[in-house]
This record gives C-alpha cells, sequence and structure tokens, in this order.
C-alpha cells in the first residue's frame, strides 16, 4: 500500500506538539476495540467476577448497621456469632474474586498487547530501507517498548479499574438511596468538587506525558548512537566525550523535570479529591447526627452511611484518577497506532508469484530511480529539481540520509524544514542485461549510483520509472521472501549479531549441519581462524562482531553466503581497508563464490574486473559505457580514465609489493 499526498509516517515523526493535541474519540477506542474482540469470553468472565464481587462488596455496612441497631440493644450473642462470621467470610470471599478477576483481567491485557506487539514488529520489518534511513533506532525501540508497556498499563489497569469503580459506584449509591435518601442525596453534593479539576488535570498530564515519551525517545536514541560499538569508537576517537555527556545531561533533565512535572499535578489532585472527600464525610455526620438526636433515623444508619461512604468517595476518587491515567495511557496507543498506520513503500502483490527454480537472468529496463519522489510519497516535502542532474559525483548515501541532505531554505506548510538533496535521480533510464551465470563488474566514480543499483535489484526500494526483472518476472509480481531466498549480498560493513560464530552462519540456512558449516567456512577461507578460537564455532564474536579483524569479519560474511548457496550474487567489493594478506584471503575466498552463479560486483579490484564477462559503467546515475575491458580500453571513455586514475595504480603496488 502506497499512499500519496501529504499524509505518511513523517509527519508522526515530526510531532507538532502544540497543534496536535491527542484526542480520546469514540473512533482510537473502537480501534482499540477491535484487539479485544477476539477474547470476548476473557471480558465476559472479567466482568462476572467484578458485578459478583461488588454486589459481595456491600454486605458488611449492613451487618455494622445491624450489630448497632440490632445485636447491641438486644445483647444477641448468637446473632453477633453470625454477623462475625459474617465479617470474615465476606473479605475471603472477595479476595478469591479479586484473585480471580486479576488472573483473567491479566490473560485478557497481556493476549491483547502480545498480539498488538506482534503486528507492531511485523510491520516494522515490512518497512523499505527508507524508513530505517529516515529513523533513529532509539525511536522505534521506545515505540516497541514503552509505548506498548504504557497501551498494556490501559487495558491491564485503568480499564479494569474503571468497569470496577463504576460498577462499585452505582451500586453503593443504589443501596444507599434505599437506606436514607436524605443522607445520600447530601452524600453526592459534593461531586463537582471530584468532577470539576478532572478534565483539567487529564489534559495537563495527558500533554505531559507525550512530552516524556519524546524526551525518553530522544535519550534512547542518545544512548543507542553513543554506546554502540560504533558509536563508542567514534566518540572517543575523536574526544568528544564530554560533549556528548553534555548532550545526555540535556536531554536527561528534560527526562527529570518532567518527571517531576508529573508528580506535582498528580499531588495536587489527589490533594483536592482528599479535601472533596472529608467535606463529604463531615456532612454526612453532622446532618445524620441531627436526623439521630431526632429520632428520624438510627446511629446504626450513619454507622452504615459513613461506611458506604468509603465506596462512595473511593470510587470517585479512583474514577476521577482513573479517567486521567486512562486518557495518558491512550497516547500510548496513539504513538503505537502512528506506527501501525505508516504506509508500507515496498509490498507483495495478493497474487505475486513464488521464484523457483531461478536460472539468474536480469534485465533492467529504462530504470530511473528518485529518492526524493520516495520521500514524498511517505509525506517527506521538498522542492522537485530538474530530472536532468546538475552535479557530478554526489554520495548515494547522500540521497539516502536524512542527516546528510542540504536543507532548503524555505519550510513546509507544517513549519518543518524541508530535506533537499543535491541530485534527485540516483539512477536515469537504466538498462543492461545480465545472462544467467554471468559476472558483471559496476564500476563509476563515486555517487555514480552503483550502490543503488545493488538496492533495487534485491528490492529493497521499487523502481521510480521503468521495469526490472528476474527469469521474465517482473520484481513487483513476485514475493519479497522467495525473492531473497534467491539472493545474497555481501556488503562493504558486515553485520554480524552478538552470538556465535555457528549462529551467525545458521543464519543463512537454519538446518545447515556441521559438515556443510565447515565446508562454506573452508571455501570462504576462515574455518582455520575459526578452529583456533577457545569454542571454535561457538565462540562469541562479539557486538557487530567487534571482536574480529576487518577481512574475518568479511570472510565469515562471505561463509554465510556461500552456505545460503543463492542464484544471484549482490557484492561491494572494498577490500582497501584491510591488509594485503586479508585481502588475498577474501580474493581467494570470492573464486568459489562466483561459481554457478550470476554475480553484480560492485569492482574496487582489476582482478575481479579483468575476470568479468562484461563491465557496467556508470557516471551520475547512468550506464554511459559497457563491454570487456579490451573494448572499453579501446573507446578511451570514463573506463579508461578510471583505469588510468584507480586500477593502474594497483598494478603498480602489486609490482612494488613482488
Amino acid at each position: 500500500m502506497i499512499m500519496h499526498g501529504g499524509g505518511g509516517w513523517w509527519q508522526f515523526l515530526r510531532h507538532d506538539e502544540s497543534k496536535d493535541k491527542p484526542q480520546v474519540d469514540r473512533q482510537l477506542l473502537l480501534r482499540v476495540y477491535q484487539y479485544a474482540r477476539p477474547y470476548r469470553l476473557l471480558i465476559t468472565t472479567v466482568l462476572g467476577t467484578i458485578i459478583l464481587a461488588s454486589l459481595i462488596g456491600l454486605i458488611p455496612p449492613l451487618l455494622y448497621r445491624d450489630l448497632f441497631d440490632v445485636v447491641l440493644p438486644n445483647q444477641d450473642r448468637t446473632r453477633l456469632g453470625w454477623l462475625a462470621l459474617g465479617m470474615i467470610s465476606i473479605p475471603i470471599v472477595t479476595n478469591l474474586l479479586g484473585v480471580a478477576e486479576r488472573f483473567f483481567g491479566a490473560s485478557l491485557g497481556e493476549g491483547v498487547i502480545f498480539d498488538l506487539r506482534q503486528e507492531m514488529y511485523a510491520h516494522i520489518q515490512k518497512m523499505s530501507l527508507r524508513f530505517f534511513t529516515h529513523t533513529k533506532s532509539g525511536e522505534i525501540i521506545s515505540r516497541l517498548n514503552s509505548d506498548v508497556v504504557g497501551a498494556q498499563n490501559a487495558i491491564t489497569g485503568s480499564l479494569p479499574n474503571i468497569i470496577t469503580n463504576s460498577i462499585t459506584l452505582v451500586s453503593t449509591l443504589a443501596i444507599m438511596l434505599s437506606i436514607e435518601w436524605r443522607l445520600a442525596i447530601l452524600s453526592v453534593v459534593v461531586l463537582p468538587l471530584f468532577l470539576l479539576p478532572t478534565r483539567r488535570v487529564g489534559r495537563i498530564l495527558r500533554d505531559v506525558r507525550r512530552k516524556g515519551m519524546k524526551y525518553n525517545a530522544d535519550m534512547s536514541s542518545i544512548i543507542g548512537e553513543t554506546l554502540s560499538i560504533n558509536g563508542a569508537l567514534l566518540v572517543k576517537t575523536f574526544g568528544r566525550q564530554k560533549q556528548e555527556l553534555k548532550r545526555y545531561k540535556e536531554t536527561n533533565t528534560k527526562v527529570r523535570d518532567i518527571g517531576v512535572r508529573r508528580a506535582i499535578v498528580g499531588r495536587w489532585f489527589f490533594m483536592g479529591l482528599g479535601i472533596a472527600a472529608s467535606i463529604g464525610t463531615a456532612l454526612i455526620y453532622w446532618v445524620g447526627g441531627s436526623l439521630a438526636l431526632s429520632n428520624d433515623i438510627t446511629a446504626g444508619t450513619i454507622v452504615a452511611f459513613v461506611a458506604y461512604l468509603a465506596r462512595l468517595y473511593g470510587p470517585i476518587s479512583a474514577l476521577s484518577n482513573v479517567q486521567v491515567e486512562f486518557v495518558t495511557s491512550m497516547v500510548s496507543f496513539e504513538r503505537v497506532f502512528e506506527y501501525l498506520d505508516m504506509p508500507i513503500e515496498v509490498e507483495d502483490k495478493p497474487d505475486a508469484i513464488i521464484l523457483q527454480d531461478v536460472t539468474g537472468h536480469v534485465r533492467f529496463e529504462d530504470v530511473s530511480f528518485d529518492y526524493l519522489v520516495g520521500n514524498e510519497i511517505l509525506g517527506i516535502k521538498y522542492h522537485q529539481p530538474a530530472k536532468n542532474p546538475v552535479k557530478a559525483g554526489v554520495s548515494e548515501h547522500h540521497q539516502t540520509s536524512m542527516h546528510k541532505e542540504a536543507p532548503t531554505n524555505g519550510k513546509d506548510q507544517d513549519g518543518f524544514q524541508g530535506p533537499v538533496a543535491s541530485r534527485g535521480w540516483a539512477l536515469q533510464d537504466l538498462s543492461f542485461e545480465i545472462e544467467a551465470g554471468q559476472l558483471v563488474a559496476l564500476v563509476g566514480p563515486s555517487g555514480a549510483g552503483k550502490t543503488t543499483v545493488t538496492y533495487l535489484l534485491p528490492r529493497l526500494y521499487d523502481p521510480t520509472e521503468g521495469r526490472i526483472s528476474l527469469d521474465g518476472h517482473d520484481l513487483r509480481d513476485v514475493t519479497q521472501e522467495s525473492l531473497a531466498h534467491q539472493i545474497g549480498m555481501v556488503t562493504q560493513e558486515t553485520y554480524l549479531f552478538h552470538d556465535t560464530v555457528r549462529t551467525n552462519l545458521l543464519y543463512a540456512k537454519t538446518d545447515a549441519t556441521q559438515a556443510e558449516l565447515e565446508a562454506a567456512a573452508k571455501a570462504a577461507n576462515i574455518h582455520d581462524f575459526i578452529a583456533q578460537l577457545p569454542e571454535g564455532y561457538d565462540t562469541l564474536v562479539g557486538e557487530r562482531g567487534y571482536r574480529l579483524s576487518g577481512g574475518e569479519k568479511q570472510r565469515l560474511a562471505i561463509a554465510r553466503v556461500i552456505l545460503k548457496d543463492p542464484r544471484i550474487l549482490i557484492l561491494d567489493e572494498a577490500t582497501s581497508h584491510l591488509d594485503s594478506q586479508s585481502e588475498a584471503l577474501i580474493q581467494e575466498a570470492l573464486e568459489p563464490l562466483f561459481e554457478g552463479r550470476t554475480s553484480l560486483v560492485i569492482a574496487h579490484r582489476l582482478s575481479t574486473i579483468l575476470a568479468a564477462d562484461k563491465i557496467l559503467v556508470m557516471d551520475e546515475g547512468k550506464m554511459v559505457e559497457q563491454g570487456t575491458h579490451a573494448s572499453l580500453m579501446q573507446q578511451g571513455g570514463l573506463y579508461a580514465q578510471l583505469y588510468e586514475t584507480q586500477f593502474r595504480r594497483e598494478i603498480i603496488s602489486d609490482k612494488a609489493e613482488v
């Protein structure tokens, strides 16, 4: 599903607090209820236990009245014994019912939140790469953890409390009216003192909570960015510890201050409720005492009424507070739904084809791709540049990263600064063909569009214009899962989980045997190294694999792809940051990787380029040349220039080493 126009997830991420106050409306409540519908039996059970416990809870004040009006005046010891037994039995029964209600309520709440959390995780997984390049990881974690927990509190805490206190309030007021209507009416006179501040306080706490969530998400982002392996290395090597500590302190201060404000507002609110309850109790004693002195009511009636006041004002106070809590907790649902409502940019068609028996024939037909058009689809506004590129040598990562885009001086209608990239069209009218089993080298200056090509083939993005096909099937007509099974990628920056070598390899093939693992590792020239580790294949590689060297990580990534055995290989063959020995081992490991499969390689090594069946030369998003090394050298174009400026130095360097 693609959402056009000004809507989209970016507007959710750039939330304007002053213009968009969270509203708990009927539509939001109905949407929350949709998640509870599968648990209707549990809902009925919870309601039944709440009603039964509330009705039984009405009995003790009647026992108190009977004690003062009947037992004590008549000195009825037998009746006194029964009253004592009742006073012991009723709390036991009500507490047992409370345990049952808690069990069924927790089962209901946890079930709903389980479904919500699963749906949210699945939805975020479906988001295109664009979403992850524009969203901080801390923000995503905050939505999945803090916001879901807040929504859980609404289901397991606020909603049951509302139901329980509502039933208690109605039943208590009914029995009070039946006992003495004058005192009952007097009891509710103070209700406006409970209700008047509720709306105002609810609005304040709701806004405070939303700001608190935002500040916590910001703090999570700082932690994730600066305390990860990459972040910690960057901070230490640039000596920015003091600056990062200051930045964290600023956000931490906001979290602290908003927490203090929430506590103070809540305390004033509870103080008002306590004063209102005290006024009501004093009125009952005053007026009830006057009626008792006139022999209009008995002393037992006053005792019963005072006991019922606790059941009347307690639920009123709780409902006033629960309303505030419920409204603020619904902010969590709003934030969760904001992510669930984000449009999915790359999605399977209902009748998508499952790829099987792929040969590996790839065709790009008049493919153009504009990162900015994709941003517009998702609600990121910008000034559209002309289709013809105006600047060469623009980094492709510049196009995908929000933080590296040059800002415009203009603002959109919401007052937000709009991102503008230096070159919108990363690819323009690109056409080429890769026969099954061919090795194709992709070369060109930085920013030529090479990485974008490798993003489009596994369908991390869809083309803005044109068509990409695999074995004659448009990639938009096949399932993403089956496409992923046919493609293996080895990128410059190898990602490894903080787990064992074995687990990282098994990510490619979960049912692989030890023999298969070792065969893949041997093919990637990494088995001997693994065998020398303290625990062999069961050795932890550390966060992002940082216990391994760059060359070791890359060879482990190659082994993982060999184990996957894809029909199509996409490789960014950047080895310039490695020592000559690691580079030689990787080059040797790549040879079996190319065999028997279609390979598209962003080539940095002359040896790979010379071994290629076809060389594609790109510049400024266009295909400017294609052919073999010999034919391209004869043309004397861009490839010949690159050979003289880049690859020729490699030959000289290799000769010098010899």
